[in-house]
């Protein structure tokens, strides 16, 4: 495995970063306190061409390999969250389950504006009595002549009810044997609620709703893939997605490392400089650890999974170390700042609330110690 990223990612990854600190940073605090959802700046996204950034050039993507997004996706989370869940879920969550499992019908419908940033889509698969276990979803389709009649709830959506969201995939009990199938629901359908948005604790400035399907009538063409193999499809996109979450993590973490290096070479107290402290310097020091542990971690799944090779063992490792290292990090960044740490105006207070979603969404910490565990072949139940 070449540990170098090529020339060419290495470039992209600083337009990236250019603009994150150019148009994202200046503006992170004040959507975190106002929860705004920056539609400016996500459409921007889009013109760079995140968006489309793993898609076929004939959907109006650039053709990149997952490493890729990834780096994209980590820039963006060293400077917000929020802005670095909107992409991630938007292409791996909106447009990827369309395109891995879509007809060629589907793809040219829905995924040139995905790709372009000029919609976004969602993904309904977590209902309010599921959580991590998705195979006991309870939202039901019933088909009706050339019509699906969805009626259910869902949970925690990101990306839902944006200006721009185009289309929600849910996932839904069909057939006489109940099997849970994929069936895109067009925003605005009719029977498609979009419930008020959440109080987060974090990730203000993204887009989190429920759902409620009440009689919502689609035709029948819009299954997504096979029917009765939906949950089986979901828990494949879910090993791409936890892959860049741990990316996020890892951007996440890196932020902490420097904000923490620059504060504790500023921060005067006892006559110097709080670093030259083993107290502090030590914590900065186990940061750095981390954060290159996390970044080896979650480069290694994205390299297997570019290369065609098996990568759900260490998508789910990757998720599981980086995640919970950004968490640490954020406390002990916090720890550092002291007083000012406890202060919202200070990014390590942003980066602390945002960070305990990371151990929760695409599989919890203890969902990836049970793939991680079955993936040893031990008989965890």
């Amino acid at each position: 495995m070449d540990l170098d990223f090529t020339p060419e990612q290495e470039a992209f990854r600083k337009v990236v970063r250019e603009f994150a600190e150019q148009e994202i940073a200046p503006h992170a605090e004040a959507w975190d306190r106002d929860h705004h959802f920056p539609l400016d700046t996500v459409l921007a996204m889009g013109k760079l061409g995140l968006f489309g950034l793993p898609f076929p050039e004939r959907y109006g993507g650039s053709g990149a390999d997952f490493t890729t997004l990834c780096l994209a996706i980590e820039e963006l989370g060293r400077v917000d969250s929020s802005l670095a869940i909107t992409l991630s879920a938007g292409v791996g969550l909106g447009a990827n389950p369309i395109f891995q499992f879509g007809t060629d019908a589907q793809r040219d419908e829905w995924l040139p504006a995905l790709c372009a940033g000029e919609a976004l889509g969602a993904f309904g698969l977590t209902e309010p009595d599921g959580g991590s276990d998705a195979g006991a979803t309870r939202t039901r389709a019933r088909r009706e002549g050339d019509e699906w009649v969805i009626d259910g709830s869902k949970a925690f959506i990101t990306n839902s009810g944006t200006p721009i969201t185009s289309v929600i995939t849910v996932t839904a009990r069909t057939g006489p044997g109940e099997g849970i199938s994929a069936i895109i629901v067009p925003a605005g359908t009719p029977g498609l609620i979009v419930e008020p948005p959440y109080r987060k604790m974090g990730w203000h400035a993204s887009d989190t709703h429920g759902l409620t399907l009440d009689g919502c009538r689609v035709p029948a063409d819009n299954l997504l893939g096979e029917e009765g193999r939906g949950l089986a499809q979901f828990l494949a996109i879910l090993d791409d997605g936890r892959i860049a979450i741990a990316a996020l993590a890892v951007g996440l973490a890196q932020a902490c490392l420097e904000e923490s290096v620059a504060y504790a070479g500023s921060r005067q107290a006892f006559g110097g400089p709080i670093g030259r402290y083993q107290a502090v310097a030590f914590k900065c020091a186990d940061l750095a650890v981390a954060v290159e542990s996390a970044r080896a971690l979650t480069y290694r799944a994205a390299w297997l999974k570019d290369h065609g090779r098996p990568f759900k063992q260490a998508a789910a490792m990757a998720k599981l170390l980086a995640t919970e290292a950004a968490v640490s990090a954020t406390r002990e960044a916090t720890q550092i700042f002291g007083g000012y740490g406890f202060i919202d105006e200070t990014p390590v207070a942003r980066f602390y609330r945002d960070a305990k979603i990371l151990e929760i969404g695409e599989g919890t910490s203890e969902v990836q110690r049970l793939v991680i565990s079955r993936g040893l072949g031990l008989p965890v139940g």
